[in-house]
Formats: C-alpha cells, sequence, structure tokens
C-alpha cells in the first residue's frame, strides 16, 4: 500500500507564529476544502473550489451523486480551499442560501473574507462582496459563517489588523486578533466589524454554534500569556452589546507557533457546550470536554493521540458525535466515537471510512436525529453516515 508519511508528517506541521502558512488557492482543480449542509427539506449541499470559483452543488441521495456544479462567484478570483480554511455554506429560515471563502490578495498571508447569497435555491447568486470595512491588505481570512436564530449571517474571522498597528508603534502583540460582523438584511449590507479577541492563534479554523437563546457563539484558538496555544469561547452579541471572551481550555501548551488545528463545537438545547480541540502539551492528542468558560472544561476525554487530526462534535437530544481523521503509514480512517447520555460516557473508537488518498477535515452534519460526515477525499466527496440513536 502506498506510503502516506509526508501526509502524516504534515498533520503536524506547525506554523511559526510570524509566518502563518497561506493555504491552497487558485487550484487547477478541486482542493480538498469543502464544507457541506442539509437544507430545510433534506436535500445537501456541498461548496468547495476549483479553477478560481467557489462551486456549488447538490444531492438528493445523500451524497451518492451530486448535480453539475454552479459557479457561486462568476468571475474568477484567488480562494483559499485548505480544511482550515475552505469555502463555507449556510441557510437561513426561508431558505436563503449564504456563501463564504477567504481571497487570497497579492502579499504573502493576507485576505479579505468574501460573500454571496442565492434567493433562488442556487440558480443565481449576487455579486461576491467583502464583508469587512478595513480594506487594508494583511490577514482577514479562516472565516466562519452561521446564521442565529432571528436569520442574522454572522461571519468571523482571524484579522491582523491589531498586529500591524502594534508594530507601526514598536510595541509587541502576539498572533493575530477574532472579528466578527453580521448582516441583519439577508446578507445585503453588513455592520461594521467588531473585535471579539486580542492574541488569537493565525491559523487555525473558528467554529461557531447557535445557543438555544438563538445566539451564536464562537470558539478558537487563542494565545494566552507568552504564546500559551489555549481556547477561547464567546458569544457573538448582534445588539450592541459588549463582547466577552473567557478562556476555555487550560492545557499550557507553549509554543511559538500555529499547529493549524481548529476546534469544534456544539450546543445542545439545555445549553451544554460540547467542544473538540487538539492540543500536544503532554503528547499531541485530541480532547472532549464540556465547556464552562473561565475554568476548565468538565467531562474531558483523551480520544486519540499521534495522528489523529482535526475533530468535529455534533449534537442531538443526548446523544453526542465525534469524529476526526487518524492516520497511519497506510493512509486515512475516518474515526468517529457516540455518546447517548450528553457526553458523560463514549462507546469505543470505531472506523467508518478509510482512505488511501488525500483527505480534508472532517464536517458532522445532523439531518433528523440522524448524524453523517461530510469527507473529501482527493477521490471524491463521501457522506457517511453514523446513524441514528
Amino acid at each position: 500500500m502506498r506510503k502516506l508519511i509526508p501526509a502524516l508528517l504534515c498533520l503536524f506541521c506547525f506554523t511559526v507564529a510570524a509566518h502563518d502558512m497561506p493555504g491552497m488557492h487558485m487550484s487547477n482543480g478541486p482542493g480538498l476544502g469543502a464544507s457541506a449542509a442539509f437544507d430545510a427539506h433534506g436535500r445537501l449541499w456541498v461548496v468547495d473550489a476549483a479553477n478560481g470559483h467557489v462551486r456549488l452543488r447538490h444531492s438528493d441521495d445523500l451524497g451518492k451523486t451530486l448535480s453539475a456544479p454552479v459557479d457561486v462567484n462568476a468571475v474568477a478570483e484567488p480562494i483559499y480551499d485548505s480544511g482550515e480554511n475552505r469555502p463555507k455554506i449556510a441557510f437561513g429560515p426561508r431558505g436563503e442560501l449564504y456563501v463564504s471563502w477567504s481571497q487570497p490578495r497579492a502579499k504573502p498571508w493576507t485576505g479579505f473574507v468574501r460573500f454571496a447569497r442565492s434567493l433562488d435555491d442556487g440558480a443565481h447568486f449576487s455579486a461576491p462582496v467583502t464583508v469587512h470595512h478595513d480594506a487594508a491588505e494583511i490577514t482577514h481570512r479562516f472565516d466562519a459563517l452561521a446564521v442565529d436564530g432571528q436569520g442574522r449571517v454572522l461571519l468571523a474571522w482571524i484579522d491582523k489588523r491589531d498586529l500591524e498597528a502594534a508594530k507601526a508603534k514598536g510595541k509587541p502583540y502576539l498572533g493575530a486578533a477574532v472579528y466578527y460582523s453580521w448582516s441583519g438584511d439577508e446578507g445585503r449590507t453588513f455592520v461594521p466589524e467588531r473585535k471579539v479577541m486580542d492574541n488569537s492563534c493565525e491559523c487555525c479554523r473558528i467554529a461557531l454554534a447557535r445557543t438555544p437563546d438563538g445566539e451564536v457563539a464562537a470558539f478558537f484558538r487563542g494565545v494566552f500569556g507568552d504564546n500559551i496555544r489555549d481556547h477561547a469561547y464567546a458569544p457573538l452579541p448582534t445588539d450592541g452589546g459588549p463582547v466577552h471572551a473567557g478562556r476555555a481550555t487550560f492545557s499550557d501548551w507553549h509554543i511559538a507557533a500555529c499547529p493549524e488545528q481548529g476546534p469544534g463545537l456544539a450546543v445542545d438545547d439545555a445549553g451544554t457546550r460540547h467542544a473538540v480541540w487538539y492540543e500536544a502539551s503532554h503528547g499531541p492528542a485530541i480532547r472532549y470536554g464540556q465547556l464552562d468558560p473561565g475554568h476548565p472544561p468538565q467531562h474531558v476525554l483523551k480520544l486519540a493521540g499521534p495522528g489523529a487530526g482535526h475533530a468535529d462534535v455534533a449534537v442531538h437530544g443526548k446523544t453526542v458525535w465525534l469524529a476526526w481523521n487518524q492516520a497511519d503509514a497506510n493512509g486515512y480512517a475516518l474515526v468517529s466515537r457516540v455518546s447517548t447520555d450528553g457526553g458523560l460516557h463514549f462507546d469505543a473508537a470505531r472506523t467508518v471510512a478509510t482512505s488511501t488518498a488525500a483527505v480534508g477535515s472532517p464536517q458532522l452534519l445532523v439531518q433528523q436525529g440522524q448524524a453523517f460526515v461530510a469527507w473529501n477525499t482527493a477521490d471524491g466527496f463521501r457522506l457517511v453516515p453514523l446513524g441514528a440513536r
């Protein structure tokens, strides 16, 4: 079987803090960075990037076949399409279809957060817009997209305007920052962006999840003290109220680098914040826990060690699903664990799919109480069922 030692090493390629990796863009074919979502009618939609276009496809047979692609952006442009920095898709309450992505600029490691929408089931899209008002050619990328309980469209991203301002004054500044904006008119316009927190990691994806009160919360890797790479949790208010970001993991992983391993977040109806994250303070590991911002997580469980990466989490009622990539010298395994008691206990890890080709980051989806993993591979997109509970 084909050896994948370089791919194994890539799972743990740390990026030095001053020079985060630009990711893939303007590929001649589709990259591995893809996102998927079910609409209100149970149709599956998938977005990825190819030849300078974000492309949209749908499936009515749970991913077995996909429709011909529709270009979201009519005019080709550079597009980040790595697993951590991939195009996103979300739906509004009346079927509005929203897509976002990060666009590389001319300078290395820079980007703009881009957005387009369709109000006719993906047949036509609005011309893409840049979400943030700041037009400096700096990092605005690793976008995350969500829709809150009132139908507002929220976007969060990693931003380096504060780093650049500190450098101009000769002052130190670790990492980047997290900013967000929102639209209350179905994506026609976005309010001026607001800062969530200074000193975030430079190139780990941001996880967004809706809370029981209909708000959207963010979970992301921060930089605490002298390059401690733990995580923060922050609700993202859309009423003008203050933003409060609290430290939410306490592994004390000290490293002046970005692991390019973002976390996952899902909030159940009772408000329990189920999370997965990667850290390597005592060797590389993926962990599950329930967040209590300002305090260490509860019910922490080590899921996997070396070779594991890019975990995700989903919840429905008392059922919690976890999924991650596990790499070895023979290829990749998609691994899952399930809890039926709200995350207090999990069954044994089981392999639900394998690939000898390169893979993207898994994304958990729940449709009518059944869980699936959207898993993009170099051999094609797969929707892997995990079953109902």
